[in-house]
């Protein structure tokens, strides 16, 4: 399959629909403002889902998991096995998005899209495997032209599903080994910044444990500095798992599914997304503030407040799916409160 379909055209929020709700938010019996983000959360869901009374009822979440050759580099204080294992924790139920996932009653779906150590056939798990894992990207490009296309499609291909089952909202996970290296060199790369603005602890690296990762990062844009368009970024440094969040973003915003982006990995790929077709942008929401180190400048370069700053930097979609509730009560709110004519309050 090409990647001509990145470039289609995304939907378009609906402005009249915008102007609406911020009009109905200064009806109701509040102080114009006085309910901060979450005002904001709701007029931007009515623009996005093309209503009135926006609803996040149904909720879809893919989490996708892939493992990284650049974790021969001993950049992760986890061994590489716990990629393969956590794939068959998120299916049983175990692992912190299986839990908030059931909790929500949002719809989880698990894709491996390739692991080291393979857990096979599981129950609950869609297996879309391109390889064991990427390629080392200090020695050479982590995908290839075809893989790269593979991961990106399998990532529209869960838009699909999560269409099919009329999901309000998509969110993405991941899960992968050295995926915060992975992160850290596609965001050096596609902000032409330097790695050590970026990388952090991931899994739980001491500070000499992040200097050897800021000096891999180094050594593998040196290697792949004649990269200069973000997909082939993104095949160069990237991994199977942060190229299908990608494509699932892009897809989305065609398709006019608004998205909840969680943290510093999924917020690489809203960057990479965003670089390839800017018309995405109007569908990200964001859901917090990780605590990884380079985070809170992803989000200052795409002009995000996110929902919350809990400290999170766990992935696997955990902070998007703890937002949900605060957007679900937002759209009750936009929806429920009565007007001050309604309610015979006086408006000053």
């Amino acid at each position: 399959m090409s990647l001509d379909w990145l470039h289609a055209p995304c939907a378009q929020p609906d402005a009249v629909l915008a102007d609406a709700a911020r009009a109905h938010q200064l009806q109701l019996t509040k102080p114009p403002g006085s309910l901060g983000l979450l005002e904001a959360l709701a007029i931007q869901l009515a623009s996005l889902q093309h209503t009135s009374k926006p609803a996040l009822e149904r909720v879809w979440i893919s989490v996708f998991a892939g493992d990284h050759g650049v974790a021969d580099e001993g950049v992760s204080a986890f061994p590489q096995v716990v990629t393969g294992e956590m794939v068959r924790n998120f299916a049983s139920g175990g692992a912190a998005i299986s839990v908030l996932a059931r909790t929500l009653g949002a719809n989880l779906e698990v894709v491996n899209l390739g692991t080291v150590n393979d857990p096979g056939d599981i129950p609950g798990v869609r297996r879309a495997i391109i390889a064991p894992s990427t390629a080392n990207f200090c020695l050479a490009p982590a995908m290839t032209v075809e893989q790269l296309d593979a991961a990106m499609s399998i990532g529209a291909q869960s838009v699909q599903a999560a269409l099919a089952a009329k999901a309000q909202l998509f969110i993405g996970g991941e899960m992968g080994i050295a995926n915060t290296t992975a992160a850290a060199a596609v965001a050096s790369a596609l902000l032409d910044e330097p790695p050590s603005c970026l990388a952090g602890a991931g899994t739980g690296l001491d500070a000499a444990g992040i200097r050897h990762k800021v000096s891999v990062l180094e050594r593998a844009l040196e290697r792949h500095a004649d990269a200069s368009t973000a997909l082939e970024q993104l095949r160069c440094l990237g991994g199977f798992e942060i190229a299908a969040l990608t494509g699932a973003y892009v897809a989305a915003a065609q398709a006019g599914l608004p998205v909840l982006v969680d943290g510093f990995i999924t917020t690489t790929a809203a960057l990479a997304a965003v670089t390839i077709q800017p018309d995405v942008r109007p569908w990200l929401l964001f859901a917090h503030r990780s605590k990884e180190h380079g985070h809170a400048h992803l989000l200052n370069v795409l002009a995000a407040q996110p929902v919350l700053d809990l400290g999170l930097r766990l992935g696997e979609a955990s902070g998007a799916a703890t937002a949900v509730p605060l957007l679900r009560l937002a759209c009750a709110l936009h929806n429920g409160m009565a007007t001050f004519e309604q309610a015979g309050v006086s408006n000053a």
